[in-house]
């Protein structure tokens, strides 16, 4: 009998002693020797910061200053000017001119659209004669880079005769030293031909929408 309780409390220490060692190589901050353990779940730095991917969509290629859509031509960034068109009616009066804008700004701007025209006296736009504008031809955007240019192609009710002239509807021929071209979104522009004074009959005309093109 005394034997076996000795063998008994044997084992018993011996049990004690395994748990003592098992619990004693789970200490925490330990490292088990194959890697594993809690260290191997910590995210990784470019799992945490997706933002510093190339391909973010916050920062799509092309993105920036450059390949921002360029806005509409402010007024003072455009110059304008005008001359007689070389194709137009025949008659005496004006018959067609061409106006030309030109970027004189530092960046691409666009511009787009039919005009509105005014006859003028020189250096006095708000004492314009509205006239009658009936557009012609599809309007399409217009991307000027600084230095480019644009035109627009007015067509008048040609005066007829020497003299003063005469219109056929039977109204007196206008005179108007200026003319004042408003755009959409880019502003009115007071231009004179370079020969001469604005002649046409019954304040109407024909206007192209502006252009990449140079009409003739």
């Amino acid at each position: 009998m005394q034997k076996s309780s000795i063998r008994r409390s044997a084992l018993t220490v011996a049990a004690v002693s395994v748990a003592a060692v098992v619990m004693t190589g789970c200490q925490p901050g330990d490292t088990p020797a194959d890697g594993g353990g809690a260290s191997s779940k910590t995210p990784t730095a470019t799992a945490s910061s997706p933002t510093t991917s190339p391909a973010s969509p916050s920062s799509p290629a092309g993105s920036g200053s450059d390949g921002a859509a360029a806005k509409a031509c402010s007024p003072d960034s455009l110059k304008a000017s005008a001359y007689q068109a070389a194709d137009r009616p025949v008659g005496t009066g004006t018959g067609a001119a061409i106006v030309q804008f030109t970027n004189a700004g530092a960046k691409s701007c666009v511009l787009q659209g039919h005009p509105t025209v005014a006859g003028a006296a020189n250096g006095s736009p708000e004492l314009n004669v509205p006239l009658t504008v009936t557009p012609v031809g599809p309007a399409s955007p217009v991307k000027l880079a600084p230095g480019a240019q644009a035109w627009l192609k007015l067509t008048f009710v040609q005066v007829q005769g020497e003299g003063d002239g005469y219109c056929k509807s039977g109204s007196a021929p206008v005179l108007y030293p200026t003319m004042v071209i408003g755009l959409p979104d880019s502003g009115a522009h007071q231009v004179a031909l370079d020969d001469g004074q604005f002649a046409e009959c019954d304040g109407t005309l024909t206007a192209t929408a502006v252009t990449a093109t140079k009409p003739s």
